[in-house]
């Protein structure tokens, strides 16, 4: 049996890097798809046999002129993150909220659409949304919606393109270059904050995500799923 082939957009830091490295030594072949040429190529390094593909998943001509170069595969990962549209409700900025949609809904389901033709019978797509599409929380109104776009869309492909699965994932508070925007100090502390009220008593790795991505992509009896890797963060919010 020839090997799968898996294709992570956003795959050359944090949660997609993870999630490469966690299927290589599962038996697949990856490619790595990212915008920034230098970080992607970096990160095709460590991965060692890792194929990377440099496009820029918000640019529909070229991400289908990717797809049209890596090929036929079988599991999509997207990969693909925002921080736009949190704050205030009462002040938020609309095109804040908008930049928002545009940096993460927009590609999730361009992408999704874009691979359509190049995905072989069996295989899957898997979504990276995040917990504030499932908490009522002050502050993410914004990006909250986002999110639940990403996580309204899993059942409804999962049903219209069977027997394609289409599953998702909810990140918690995970330790990626996502929280790079604070400083060092601030943005320990607050993981210190959050580990304090997760029930597991920690912030998440890269590589809890990457391995319930894993399980997704690799379970065939799993479809129109979005699981919450958030340490039970949630049954604290």
């Amino acid at each position: 049996m020839s090997k799968q082939h898996a294709v992570v957009l956003g795959g050359s830091s944090g949660i997609g890097l993870a999630t490469a490295r966690q299927l290589l030594p599962d038996g697949f072949d990856v490619t790595i798809v990212g915008r920034d040429a230098d970080r992607l190529r970096h990160a095709a390094d460590t991965l060692g046999t890792a194929t990377a593909v440099t496009a820029d998943a918000a640019d529909s001509a070229a991400l289908a002129a990717a797809f049209q170069e890596i090929g036929r595969f079988d599991h999509l990962v997207l990969a693909l993150g925002s921080r736009r549209g949190a704050g205030s409700f009462a002040s938020l900025d609309i095109d804040d909220v908008r930049l928002g949609f545009e940096e993460k809904v927009f590609p999730h389901f361009q992408a999704a659409q874009l691979a359509l033709p190049h995905l072989n019978d069996g295989g899957s797509l898997t979504f990276v949304a995040a917990l504030s599409a499932h908490v009522a929380a002050a502050g993410m109104s914004g990006i909250g919606a986002a999110n639940a776009a990403i996580v309204a869309l899993v059942p409804m492909l999962a049903v219209e393109l069977k027997p394609l699965r289409v599953n998702g994932v909810s990140p918690g508070v995970i330790d990626t270059p996502w929280w790079d925007f604070l400083p060092e100090e601030q943005k320990r502390a607050g993981f210190a904050q959050y580990a304090a009220i997760t029930p597991v008593g920690r912030t998440g790795t890269p590589d809890d995500v990457a391995r319930t991505i894993a399980f997704l992509v690799e379970n065939g009896f799993v479809t129109g799923q979005t699981i919450l890797c958030d340490g039970g963060l949630a049954l604290a919010a």
